[in-house]
Order: C-alpha cells, then sequence, then structure tokens
C-alpha cells in the first residue's frame, strides 16, 4: 500500500480529533454565553423593579407588537 496513504489517513484522524475537542469547547462557550446573557436580562428586569409576572406581559404585548407589525415587501413599501 501506498505509505503516503497511512501518512494522509493519520492526519485526517488527528484533525477529526482537533475537530471534535472545538466543537466541544465551543459548546461550552455558547453555554457560557447563554448563562450570561440570562443573567443580564435578569439584572434588567430587576433593575427596572418589575415582577417576573409583569416582564412577561410585557414581553407578551412585544411579541403581539411584532406580530401585528405590517408586513414590508421588497419593494419597500407596506401591504
Amino acid at each position: 500500500m501506498n505509505p503516503k496513504i497511512n501518512k494522509l489517513r493519520t492526519e485526517l484522524e488527528k484533525n477529526n480529533g482537533k475537530i471534535a475537542t472545538l466543537q466541544a469547547k465551543n459548546k461550552e462557550l455558547e453555554k457560557q454565553i447563554r448563562e450570561l446573557e440570562n443573567l443580564d436580562i435578569v439584572g434588567m428586569v430587576r433593575e427596572q423593579g418589575m415582577t417576573m409576572e409583569q416582564f412577561a406581559e410585557l414581553f407578551q404585548k412585544m411579541k403581539g407588537a411584532a406580530v401585528a407589525a405590517p408586513a414590508v415587501k421588497e419593494s419597500g413599501h407596506e401591504t
């Protein structure tokens, strides 16, 4: 068998290991980011003196307003 094939297979295995390690690291980083974002959101709600119920109500109103917003065609005119 061509020795170059073995060398390439070894390199491929090494790269796959690195990729798996980096994917795991990215997953952990995404988790940490999400946790910090959640803490920021809770902090902003508390800063405003809102209860969780008040925040939930505000958020539902915001979601409803976003859905009720008129659609815009690619031409830039409202429909």
